[in-house]
């Protein structure tokens, strides 16, 4: 009964956490897809000085953990530039921008995945190269991108747990908080675990009935 009371009373401050993290997450993969739509097409562009700083940030952030962009961004760009970022603002720059460098590869890979006939096809009707992205190959690329889409949301958040390090009060942090003062971890790290767990399953499961739909489509 006891344990139950510990995890009754810490429930509603967990549940607060989760919605940081969900929020977080949302935000971030949302920044995400466009910092990786843009640099995707850099990295395509024919154009070396806008395909090599796309290559370059690719290869920066996908070479370097996560927490150290983290770090970096909260306390290392603000003394050089002398601006000040919240937690908050600096947690969703960094992992926007690092799962933004993942993204840009699901994106490319997809669109290079279609056949370049395809392409060619559309150039052909008399459809501009805009067009026949948007109208023929990005729809194709789309069905086979979205398990690596819906992987990288899961990885956006379980990042969320680093930015405790500057103190955001995501759901792992709130947990952290509890459990020094009840001493009680094994109980509250067992929820902060199964509160991470739904949530990707969750998120797996919406996975599964899109690419349904898109094949069904």
């Amino acid at each position: 009964m006891e344990t139950i009371e510990i995890i009754k009373d810490a429930l509603p401050y967990l549940a607060y956490g989760l919605w940081i993290t969900i929020y977080i997450s949302t935000v971030a993969i949302f920044a995400a897809s466009i910092i990786g739509i843009i640099a995707c097409f850099l990295r395509m562009s024919k154009n070396p000085l806008l395909r090599y700083p796309a290559a370059a940030y690719v290869n920066l952030i996908r070479g370097t953990p996560i927490l150290i962009q983290i770090l970096f961004i909260y306390f290392g760009i603000p003394t050089v530039l002398s601006i000040n970022l919240t937690p908050l603002q600096a947690g969703l720059i960094a992992i926007s921008f690092n799962i933004g460098a993942y993204m840009t590869e699901i994106l490319r890979g997809g669109i290079e995945s279609i056949s370049k006939g395809q392409m060619e096809a559309g150039r052909s009707l008399g459809l501009s190269y805009a067009q026949t992205m948007r109208l023929i190959v990005l729809p194709q690329a789309i069905r086979r991108m979205i398990p690596s889409f819906v992987n990288q949301l899961t990885h956006a958040i379980k990042d969320t747990s680093m930015l405790s390090v500057i103190g955001i009060a995501e759901l792992t942090m709130v947990g952290q908080s509890i459990y020094a003062t009840n001493f009680r971890s094994f109980e509250i790290l067992s929820v902060v675990g199964l509160l991470y767990f739904l949530t990707i399953y969750g998120v797996s499961l919406l996975s599964v009935r899109l690419e349904r739909r898109f094949v069904m489509s």
